[in-house]
């Protein structure tokens, strides 16, 4: 018995060692240096979001080539300027994930049968009129409370986007400011 436990063991060493060396051939161990690799787990997340390591369902399926984007936060200005600018409005959906902002309907006053309900999609993270799309839909109600709604055009997009834009130039002025590094000279 004591022969067969020595046979099972020298087996079970044996296999434990080729699988180490096999596995250590794949590649799943890489040698790396510690001081690139930051301390934190917070840090090696941010690192490896912008290395664009990281792995999705359309990564495995081939749909999204590069690395994640990750960079709606709340200092994107473009958003914080949206929000600023769209304060006097109810809002019904607000995803910040996927870069979405759309109000409740609304109503002045003026016109007691039409309400008016906005939407600010964000394209892109920079300051450019093409990286947010705005759409306005109308709703008409008639006595009996039949409503249709419809997609407009109107001059209220494009004051929308000017306004957005100005306000998210503020807020980047304001950021960059805070930025600032300090000289020597700047600091007695």
């Amino acid at each position: 018995m004591a022969i067969l436990n020595q046979i099972r063991n020298k087996v079970f060493f044996s296999f434990l060692i080729v699988s180490i060396i096999l596995l250590g051939a794949c590649g799943i161990y890489q040698k790396s240096d510690a001081r690139k690799i930051p301390p934190g787990s917070k840090e090696k997340v941010k690192k490896n979001l912008e290395e664009g390591k990281g792995i999705s369902i359309e990564k495995l399926r081939g749909g999204i080539q590069g690395g994640t984007n990750f960079q709606f936060a709340s200092s994107n200005v473009m958003w914080r300027a949206t929000l600023e600018i769209l304060d006097f409005l109810p809002l019904s959906n607000v995803d910040y994930s996927g870069g979405i902002i759309t109000t409740e309907w609304y109503n002045e006053g003026t016109a007691i049968n039409e309400s008016i309900k906005i939407t600010v999609r964000f394209l892109s993270n920079e300051i450019r009129a093409d990286g947010i799309k705005i759409i306005v839909h109308k709703k008409s109600c008639s006595i009996q409370n039949e409503c249709t709604v419809r997609k407009i055009d109107s001059a209220l997009e494009n004051e929308l986007r000017v306004a957005i834009l100005k306000k998210a130039i503020i807020y980047q002025k304001d950021f960059n400011k805070g930025k600032k590094k300090f000289k020597r000279s700047d600091t007695k």
